[in-house]
């Protein structure tokens, strides 16, 4: 259920370790109905995280039917027979716990926080709505006008929403990441009861999960805990597979939004990029934030501060995503200024970048925020755990984590203007313009 905004495009929180490496040291075992467990072991406070894994988003619907993961979610809290409507919520609040849950293209996950001694408390719950979830056609249909309302208010009455929605739609001819994770609005009204059903019985299932526990408890022992609560949870007789690949691109695509809801222009655009795995990612990451990372990169000093065209601007890039993703770049247009002026103005920037190269004092710069972004995140259990799970449910080993910053630093400037001069091509593009209405 997507109550609050949870930010996945930031690595932080990995472990530190003497003589300056950074390393995560966690536990794993399957058991024998095929459920993952991964046990990191931080003892620096008296806390827990404890979160569940499922490989299915977004990217596991179909045509007609988009939205369905993110419905279920929301259907999760809805009760078992143990545990009625709203028990589950309650019990992790009377423990002094937090809950809740997120649904992405690749992934849906479920976590509780809270002090170590309760661990307990989210094995019994988990696992009873992992096979025992009631699906009572009233809350069923009152859920899914709360997800359709969500819609309109996140997205149809948010303008720039709308026009991120479009660039996707339009970036991605071929490939699920074509629709949104909340669905269209007429797809999240045909699905049905037995459809929300069906999709539980087949992706919500101990060898289609990956449990994920850090923080102060001994691995041994959660792993005792998890045999007793989930060890007995019969596997999924078949689980489908799903691959797919997005043809190249060979031509600029462009949308436009017209909204009566929109004060200004707005430029959204992304260019097709490798993701996690392919060796490029490092090199991706450290384009992006020269490009747009903050108010010191090139974007927002040449839009903002010399030319005074945009509001603010910046750009980014993920890679932790199951198929290749997009660079993306986007700026909010001043009053006065053409929506083309700015485009044209973003595109010179990128082109500096291809004919003059990189300094590589702000290269070194870039690279230097980044691994800060580890070390700043070394309390936090919570993130750590989250890490471990997107690599492990996008088919990448956790153990990703800990050569990370080593890759970071081994980028030159001439591998940022390779990638650079590979991927921030106008054939490579999809870019869109948010115009208010009557403009």
């Amino acid at each position: 259920m997507l109550r609050v905004l949870l930010s996945v495009l930031v690595w932080c929180t990995i472990a530190f370790a003497g003589g300056g490496n950074l390393e995560i040291k966690g536990v794993e075992r399957v058991l024998k109905n095929g459920l993952k467990v991964i046990v990191v072991e931080d003892h620096s406070t008296p806390t827990v995280t404890f979160q569940v894994w499922y490989k299915v988003g977004s990217y596991y619907e179909r045509f007609g039917k988009t939205g369905i993961s993110h419905l279920l979610e929301h259907m999760m809290f809805k009760g078992t027979e143990k545990y009625p409507n709203g028990e589950f919520s309650k019990i992790v609040s009377r423990n002094g716990g937090q809950e809740n849950a997120f649904t992405s293209r690749d992934y849906t996950a479920y976590f509780e926080n809270w002090a170590a001694d309760r661990l307990e408390i989210s094995m019994e719950l988990e696992s009873d709505r992992m096979v025992n979830l009631k699906f009572d056609p009233e809350e069923f249909d009152r859920e899914k006008s709360v997800v359709m309302e969500e819609r309109r208010l996140r997205t149809e009455d948010d303008p720039t929403s709308l026009l991120v929605e479009e660039v996707y739609a339009a970036a991605y001819k071929a490939h699920p990441y074509h629709w949104p994770v909340i669905g269209w609005m007429k797809d999240i009204e045909s699905i049905t009861l037995e459809d929300i059903k069906h999709h539980y019985r087949t992706f919500y299932a101990p060898n289609n999960a990956v449990i994920v526990v850090v923080g102060d408890v001994k691995a041994e022992e959660v792993f005792a805990l998890v045999e007793k609560y989930f060890g007995s949870t019969p596997p999924a007789k078949h689980i489908p597979e799903f691959s797919y690949e997005e043809p190249p691109q060979e031509g600029e695509r462009r949308v436009e939004v017209r909204s009566k809801e929109a004060r200004l222009p707005f430029i959204f655009g992304g260019f097709h990029v490798p993701n996690i795995g392919s060796g490029e990612e490092y090199a991706l990451k450290i384009l992006a934030a020269i490009l747009g990372g903050g108010r010191s990169s090139r974007l927002y000093k040449r839009l903002v501060f010399k030319e005074q065209a945009a509001l603010y601007t910046g750009a980014y890039y993920s890679s932790k995503t199951k198929d290749p993703g997009l660079l993306c770049f986007y700026a909010a247009v001043k009053p006065g200024v053409s929506p083309e002026k700015v485009e044209k103005l973003i595109w010179e920037e990128i082109e500096g970048i291809l004919k003059n190269g990189v300094d590589p004092k702000e290269v070194e710069k870039v690279k230097n925020q980044i691994e800060a972004e580890f070390v700043y995140g070394l309390d936090s259990n919570f993130y750590r755990a989250m890490n471990i799970g997107i690599l492990e449910t996008i088919g990448m080993d956790w153990r990703y984590l800990n050569s990370y910053v080593d890759n970071i630093r081994k980028v030159s400037p001439e591998d940022v203007i390779r990638v650079a001069s590979k991927y921030l091509r106008k054939e490579n593009l999809t870019i869109g313009y948010l115009l208010p209405e009557g403009s």
